[in-house]
């Protein structure tokens, strides 16, 4: 049985989200803390893993950039995206490979539509979750001694334009959007909740606590 805690940060810098995961991905590894979860939202920037670095892609201009060691390529965060962050050992018998828990995240990230009855699903042009032709979910890990960091975004209401301009690698700009632009209403609370209601039963039956 996995213990965690989930921390609702509300709004935090990106930079300061980064030293706050490093510093807790070395506790766990140490066996200092508990799997502890970090949910919180970013003012505006791109941040930029080394796939995008490779194939030379960079954000459109006006917006402010990072690098990061995620996996992944570029990831726009901002205003009315919610960010989870799962600083978890990845230690049970279906967790022994990249894929098999990003299937997780995944997984996770469905049935916390699923209580509003909105159809997310996994699409064969990049990991993360789609609804409706359109990616609103991404995903991007970095791990060391089996332990992740980074995690995942949802876009639930974003300004107009703004996530919509950063391609993906392998994506077209357009292809990344909210779900409030495909007609589907929720906020940074509600989708709080809803990953909340469902962590214990996609990420192994966890027991929670929130701060």
């Amino acid at each position: 049985m996995r213990k965690v805690e989930i921390r609702n940060l509300g709004i935090v810098h990106w930079k300061d989200s980064d030293a706050m995961m490093r510093d807790l991905q070395q506790q766990r590894i140490a066996g200092e803390i508990e799997d502890t979860i970090l949910i919180c939202e970013h003012p505006e920037i791109v941040t930029i893993g080394p796939r995008a670095r490779s194939d030379g892609l960079s954000a459109p201009s006006g917006y402010e950039t990072a690098p990061t060691d995620r996996g992944g390529g570029m990831t726009w965060h901002g205003q009315g995206q919610i960010v989870v962050y799962p600083i978890i050992m990845w230690d049970f018998e279906d967790e022994k490979n990249v894929k098999s828990v990003i299937s997780k995240l995944e997984q996770w990230v469905i049935s916390a539509l699923q209580i509003s009855e909105i159809k997310g699903y996994r699409d064969e042009r990049m990991q993360g979750v789609w609804v409706d032709e359109h990616k609103i979910c991404s995903i991007g890990l970095s791990f060391l001694r089996w332990t992740s960091r980074h995690g995942l975004t949802i876009n639930y209401d974003t300004p107009v334009g703004r996530v919509e301009m950063v391609a993906g690698c392998g994506l077209d700009a357009q292809t990344t959007t909210c779900l409030t632009k495909l007609g589907y209403s929720e906020d940074y609370d509600s989708l709080c909740e809803k990953l909340i209601s469902t962590c214990h039963l996609e990420l192994k039956r966890i027991p929670f606590k929130t701060e």
